[in-house]
């Protein structure tokens, strides 16, 4: 096809490029996230055999099935990743949701896991029982699901930040997530991620039923999917702000007070669909869990007399219709999930803090360190910008690609509020994979300070000429290899102390992680 003109012809060579690089980066960021995900299913299950589980006070129902020929291979390979909450979930996809604690843990996840066990697996079920294919569908299932999330994480960076580098840099840091052996065993933080961050992707283009969807699937798979309202409230009302502003300057009459009205009418209407469609797994879930316990129609005869007996040892309650109903049905809001929260976890507002739950809040400190400077940082540069919530002011004509794009200041906002609730809120311990899972602002936030105050980033001249990095011809990467984090790791000595505090928390927590979580030990 031939250009009618010299901007058609500029214009489509950019495009060009734009399109190129985005798929080299895309092959990049997916081959090494295969790369990590491998290495940790390898991990897991070394560690696991040559570490004694530690014998922990949790959630460990009895096997009511009996083991087929292949179980034992699959338990000794994957048996890591089905432990501590990990065990709820096996035990929801496998039994239903029988005991009251279960309803903590939300359904899709589970209802995943089945479906794998009952499709793609159905043909290993004659050597694999469904523990078994249960356990391979863990290892297969979170393994497609962390790649999907790293690709949208990549596309809403992109999207977001306007800055090729920063998005790359901050996918490959996601690879090796702090929060890796959650995203690896029997948790739902990689199906979250997935459709967290592809939904807002898709809401930053502009597919906002689509962006609804898969935000409300979210909900499906963790409460605090219902915190991603906030997204679909503002994202709309910046776009109807600057539809007013661009049609104030460019009409007059009668025509703009009608366009206003439809405007903000679009919005409102918007608001309350994507609220309510976001917010009704929330709810249909607690209906779920009233009319199970409330109005149960299940007896104790119809439940296995194995885990009956665990239930009453541990104190569980599960439905009977002949009992009577818990003390929560009576609330004037009888939300199951509040009450798990308060009864069976302990969660609430400063309940966490006292002087034993030190340890944990250091565990906690690098990733709420990282929202802090990120929260800092973004108020420092753009301090009107925040003081007017974003929504108006001259950086949005002229935003600035990077961290400090103005489009990123509803992430950076919904980090913090992340951050503040996980601290006073929640078991403090848990913010690393909370916030890991639901933010890519710490990704972005770590990216940032990478290419801030890394010099072999750079090419810059170092004391040592033997560490400059070597860059793949064939990049277009600005000086940069296409995998810069491959290429820092071999010079870690020689890198900034920020890239070794950066590198050295990622890679710490990515590995001890996958040492304690799979041996029953404490962890995050």
């Amino acid at each position: 096809m031939v250009c009618s003109s010299a901007d058609g012809c500029r214009n489509r060579f950019v495009h060009s490029l734009s399109v190129s690089s985005m798929t080299m980066d895309v092959k990049t960021v997916v081959e090494f996230a295969t790369v990590t995900r491998g290495l940790s299913l390898v991990l897991q299950a070394v560690l696991n055999a040559a570490i004694p589980d530690h014998e922990a006070d949790a959630f460990r129902p009895p096997r009511t099935e009996e083991p087929l020929y292949l179980d034992p291979v699959v338990d000794w390979l994957f048996g890591g990743l089905a432990h501590w909450d990990a065990e709820h979930f096996l035990f929801i996809a496998e039994r239903g949701y029988l005991y009251e604690h279960n309803f903590a843990f939300f359904p899709l996840f589970p209802i995943v896991l089945r479906g794998l066990a009952e499709t793609l697996l159905w043909p290993l079920s004659s050597w694999l029982s469904v523990r078994g294919r249960l356990l391979l569908a863990v290892a297969l299932g979170n393994t497609a699901l962390f790649l999907l999330s790293v690709v949208a994480l990549y596309a809403l960076s992109r999207a977001v930040l306007q800055d090729r580098r920063l998005a790359l840099l901050s996918s490959l840091l996601y690879c090796f997530t702090p929060a890796n052996v959650f995203m690896t065993a029997g948790y739902s933080e990689s199906l979250f991620a997935a459709l967290t961050f592809g939904g807002l992707f898709l809401l930053e283009k502009g597919f906002t039923l689509r962006a609804c969807l898969a935000l409300s699937i979210a909900t499906a798979a963790r409460s605090n999917g219902l915190v991603n309202i906030g997204f679909l409230l503002y994202l709309p009302s910046l776009n109807a702000i600057s539809q007013i502003r661009v049609y104030r300057a460019t009409t007059k009459g009668h025509s703009k007070v009608l366009h206003y009205i439809w405007v903000i009418l679009r919005l409102l209407l918007t608001s309350l669909f994507g609220t309510v469609v976001i917010a009704l797994p929330f709810c249909a879930f607690q209906y779920y869990g009233y009319r199970t316990f409330c109005t149960p129609s299940t007896s104790l005869e119809q439940i296995h007399p194995a885990l009956l007996s665990l239930g009453e040892r541990r104190g569980y309650r599960v439905p009977d219709e002949n009992g009577p109903p818990p003390l929560w049905c009576m609330r004037p809001l009888p939300l199951l999930y509040s009450h798990i929260q308060d009864v069976y976890w302990d969660v609430g507002f400063l309940r966490y803090f006292e002087l034993k739950q030190i340890p944990n809040f250091i565990l906690a400190m690098p990733m709420a360190t990282l929202a802090i400077m990120a929260a800092y940082a973004y108020f420092q540069a753009n301090p009107e910008l925040c003081l007017r919530l974003g929504l108006w002011g001259t950086g949005l004509e002229k935003p600035t690609p990077g961290f400090f794009n103005p489009k990123a200041f509803v992430y950076v906002v919904h980090s913090t509020v992340l951050l503040i609730f996980g601290t006073l809120c929640m078991h403090v311990q848990v913010l690393t994979r909370f916030m890991a899972s639901s933010s890519p602002v710490p990704f972005w936030i770590s990216a940032h300070l990478l290419l801030l105050n890394e010099p072999l980033l750079h090419r810059r001249k170092t004391s040592n000429p033997n560490v400059q990095l070597q860059t793949d011809p064939k990049s277009s990467f600005m000086h940069t290899p296409q995998n810069p984090i491959l290429a820092l790791l071999p010079h870690f000595k020689a890198c900034s102390p920020t890239t070794q505090s950066i590198l050295g928390y990622f890679l710490s927590y990515w590995i001890l992680g996958l040492a304690l979580h799979c041996n029953f030990l404490p962890w995050t």
